[in-house]
C-alpha cells in the first residue's frame, strides 16, 4: 500500500475511519528534517504494511488538519487508534524510536 497521501477532504475517511491503527507524518517539501524522515516513514509502512496504515500530510496542501490537531512544529508523527491520538513524535527520530511506538500500539 505504501504511504497514503492525505488532504483536508480525505482525512477522516483514510485516518479516523481506518479499521488499522495509522501513522500520520505531517511534513512540508521545504522542510529538510522532514526529508530526513521520510525514507524513515517508507521503510515503516513496508515493515508493516497490512498491520499500519501510513499517511502522509503536506501541512501547507492540509491546513485545516494541521491546525486541527495544532501542528507548530514538523516533522510531527502522529498515531491513531480508533480514530483518536494516542502517542505522537516531534522532530526527526530514527527508525527504531518510531518502530517501538508502532510495535505498542498494533
Amino acid at each position: 500500500m505504501a504511504e497514503v497521501i492525505v488532504k483536508d477532504q480525505n482525512f477522516e475517511s483514510e485516518v479516523l475511519a481506518s479499521d488499522i491503527p495509522v501513522l500520520v507524518d505531517f511534513w512540508a517539501e521545504w522542510c529538510g528534517p522532514c526529508r530526513m524522515l521520510a525514507p524513515v516513514v517508507s521503510a515503516i509502512a513496508e515493515k508493516y504494511e497490512g498491520r499500519l496504515k501510513v499517511c502522509k500530510v503536506d501541512v501547507d496542501e492540509a491546513s485545516d488538519v494541521a491546525e486541527k490537531y495544532m501542528i507548530s512544529s514538523i516533522p510531527a508523527v502522529k498515531f491513531f487508534k480508533n480514530g483518536e491520538v494516542v502517542r505522537e513524535s516531534i522532530g526527526f527520530v530514527p527508525q527504531a524510536n518510531l518502530e517501538k511506538i508502532v510495535e505498542e500500539i498494533i
